[in-house]
């Protein structure tokens, strides 16, 4: 059937939202017709490459680039002495945290010219015709450094005496925030017939997008500074080159995004290397790209988690929580990024209660400077090592009250009749229904015979583990507005803008849908344009907000749109607008066979268009949650570790594409457990080195870590009432949810071997090694 003879509801029901429609991005990437920043090539462009500090700490004596700069095809090389005398500012970072202190931070330059604060911060940079030329120039640039003491994590940059990362940070903490009530929560400690402690690490881990960071920065035709990068955040990034770090009126820079192979939180904000490709061509007027090998992107992009927390939890004689007490410290790396602080300091603690009633919290946080790569956001940012800590004390509650785990969860769950719900941390929970939600999961898990299959692996010589994880997140990024253009064209088109952005994870797809939602249209009649600051700012896509936040935009854009259509399909049909039926792309006045085209009707206006600039906000955040439950098998003569069966149901408020939601929830899924079972971000102590600096030393993940098939179901009863649509994020909840639920999965498994003690005291990853140790001990 053609679409052309296709009414509202019958093209809503086809490509509307509850469909999973195929991805309208794929048909081009899969015929290799993408456009990633390295795939452009302008002409006359120059090639950049970064001299980078081999030390973790040292002092710059002196930069030689005379032999550099003389070597064939090199047009340029560039000290950070010569950015701080052509005006170049740092990078901006955060001037003052909510309790009103301000971070003790060293600026990061976008080349550093007194010290190297990590291995692998840049000094100098090249800038010749070739990207060959350019890394022999490179190579012959010579640094003299001294030197300097250095600490690589946590313990060694807090301890008495520890080599100073930057003078001001006392005992380098960058910053601090207290949570809650510190004597409520001593009190009910003294009264608590059951104490829980746990020290819980959240390991150093990489984005690890497919597509590593890329740059590309030209002066165009019209004389103003343009970059095509790969980018979350391209309004951000164009702020910030513009009012922080260069000074160019931001009316004379445009940034664009085109196709981006992954982000992960990873690609928010501006780093050094943009704003030195940006300043190059601004200054030599002529292309400048860089674009990074793997081994660069590991020794540059910010890096994910890293936290060490000391967690308590008091709990009744009947098993119900009277207080958490966390003291937590994150390593921010050598320079504290606005997020990296923000993360461990306030949006981690802002679910750290998750879905259950805790009546008291007592929180200290610390941000804590070492000689690493910056910590910024990684999948989750911050909610996914609060979930854990708090999912590990639940399981080792159960283990030690005798209580358990799943009646310990249901009794302390938020019910529905507290909705809303205030947390101790002041976030509003507008709605939730947690222990349906986990009823279901323990359904589609098949919990009660977990036994049996136990036994069956016993019989082949495995041990095996039930794992569970009930929480909830925040979504939204707190950045509640966003703007879209809606415009119907007279070639048949329906054009639409949001300053979200494309990343992989479909959006393009799902606000298409939307679209058709709402002007009954096929698909192939709308045109998403994404990833351009001429176009429109906006926050960009990051902390789940993509469709709660600029799909609800849309939608009401597109209402606005088809409000102001049918108002000018009245005056072109001398009706009342209220006297219009509207159907398939058609004005008709009710009982007649009068009518006019949307198309048509928009090709009668003077500028051939109907055009609507919309903007709207949200009510507040959007709280997703889920259970999520895992089966490990371990190998006792290997330690080797196997998800054999993984099954979730999730609560996310409107579908608007199953097909995407599935995969964000089963891709996120693999990510966590990625983090439970392999991936480590390792500095070796003695050099500062990173041990962990390739594909072929850092763990990513494999097929193979999970020998089973996803079970994963959506509950769509509980919509969020904060937004139009009713839906919730979901790009981070499978992340978030499946590293606890193996981690617990693989200490029951422990637990039933006879080593409870160990179970209490794992840590990530769960390597072979470790586990094997544990067991043949």
């Amino acid at each position: 059937m053609s679409t052309d003879t296709l009414d509202n509801a019958d093209i809503g029901t086809r490509f509307g939202s509850g469909r999973s429609v195929k991805r309208i991005e794929d048909e081009g990437l899969l015929k290799g017709l993408g456009q990633y920043t390295d795939d452009l090539a302008p002409a006359g462009q120059l090639r950049l490459v970064f001299v980078r500090s081999p030390y973790p700490h040292a002092r710059i004596v002196s930069v030689d680039t005379t032999s550099a700069a003389a070597m064939p095809g090199v047009v340029k090389v560039v000290t950070g002495a010569d950015l701080l005398a052509a005006g170049v500012k740092p990078i901006p970072t955060l001037p003052g945290l909510p309790n009103g202190t301000r971070p003790a931070t060293p600026l990061q330059h976008v080349l550093a010219h007194d010290e190297v604060r990590y291995v692998g911060e840049a000094v100098a940079m090249v800038l010749a015709e070739s990207l060959q030329a350019a890394r022999d120039a490179a190579e012959a640039v010579m640094v003299d450094y001294e030197e300097l003491p250095y600490a690589t994590d946590i313990v060694t940059a807090t301890a008495e005496g520890a080599p100073t990362v930057f003078g001001p940070a006392a005992g380098n903490i960058a910053a601090e925030m207290r949570h809650g009530d510190a004597a409520q929560v001593e009190a009910a400690m003294q009264q608590a017939a059951h104490i829980v402690q746990l020290e819980v690490v959240n390991q150093r881990v990489v984005a690890l997008s497919l597509e590593p960071r890329a740059v590309l920065a030209w002066v165009a035709e019209d004389g103003r500074l343009t970059l095509r990068m790969s980018s979350q955040m391209p309004s951000g990034a164009r702020t910030s080159l513009s009012n922080d770090i260069l000074g160019i009126p931001a009316a004379q820079v445009r940034v664009t995004v085109g196709d981006v192979g992954g982000g992960f939180g990873m690609k928010t904000g501006i780093y050094p290397e943009d704003a030195a490709a940006a300043w190059a061509a601004w200054t030599l007027k002529r292309p400048v790209k860089w674009a990074p090998d793997r081994s660069e992107e590991f020794l540059s992009s910010r890096h994910g988690r890293d936290q060490h927390a000391h967690a308590t939890m008091a709990l009744s004689k009947e098993g119900k929580i009277l207080a958490v007490r966390l003291r937590t410290r994150a390593n921010v790396g050598a320079y504290a990024t606005p997020t990296g602080m923000l993360i461990p300091l306030l949006i981690g603690p802002w679910v750290s209660t998750s879905v259950y009633d805790v009546p008291a919290i007592d929180y200290q946080f610390q941000a804590v400077l070492t000689n690493t790569v910056s910590i910024g956001a990684y999948r989750g940012a911050g909610r996914p090592e609060a979930i854990f800590i708090i999912e590990r004390l639940m399981d080792e509650a159960a283990r030690q009250t005798g209580i358990p785990r799943v009646d310990l969860r249901r009794m302390n769950f938020i019910r529905p009749d507290q909705m809303p719900y205030k947390n101790p941390m002041g976030q509003v929970y507008d709605v939730g229904e947690f222990e349906k939600i986990m009823d279901e999961a323990l359904a589609l898990a098949d919990w009660s015979g977990f036994e049996a299959r136990a036994a069956q692996s016993k019989r082949e010589g495995k041990l095996r583990g039930l794992g569970i994880a009930t929480f909830l997140e925040w979504t939204g990024g707190n950045v509640l507005e966003e703007r879209v253009t809606v415009e119907v064209k007279a070639d048949g088109m329906i054009e639409v803008f949001s300053a979200v952005n494309q990343m992989g994870q479909g959006i393009a797809t799902t606000l298409a849908q939307l679209v058709v939602d709402v002007f009954g249209v096929p698909m192939e009649k709308v045109r998403v344009v994404l990833g351009d600051t001429d176009r429109g700012d906006g926050f960009g896509s990051a902390g789940s907000r993509s469709l709660f936040t600029g799909g609800s935009s849309l939608h009401l854009g597109a209402e606005k749109t088809l409000d102001q259509a049918r108002q000018l399909a009245g005056q072109a049909l001398e009706a009342a607008p209220a006297d219009l039926e509207y159907r398939s792309a058609r004005f008709t006045v009710k009982g007649t066979d009068v009518g006019i085209d949307l198309f048509e009707l928009a090709g009668r206006q003077p500028e051939q268009r109907i055009f609507i600039d919309h903007t709207s906000a949200v009510a507040g955040p959007s709280w997703p949650n889920a259970c999520h439950i895992s089966e490990v098998e371990i190998d006792p003569a290997t330690g080797e570790t196997q998800v054999v069966a993984y099954a979730s149901v999730n609560d996310i408020g409107r579908v608007v594409n199953p097909m995407i939601v599935r995969g964000q929830l089963e891709g996120g899924a693999v990510q966590g457990i990625g983090q439970a079972l392999c991936e480590h971000m390792v500095y070796d102590a003695a050099s500062g080195q990173p041990l962990t600096g390739t594909l072929m030393d850092y763990a990513a993940p494999r097929f193979d870590i999970v020998a089973c098939d996803f079970k994963t179901e959506v509950n769509q009863t509980v919509p969020s009432k904060n937004n139009p649509l009713g839906v919730k994020g979901v790009g981070e909840l499978g992340t978030i949810g499946a590293t606890p639920s193996v981690v617990n999965a693989v200490a029951d498994a422990l637990a039933r071997a006879g080593h409870a003690k160990e179970a209490a005291q794992l840590q990530m990853p769960l390597t072979g090694p470790k586990l094997w140790e544990i067991l043949s001990a």
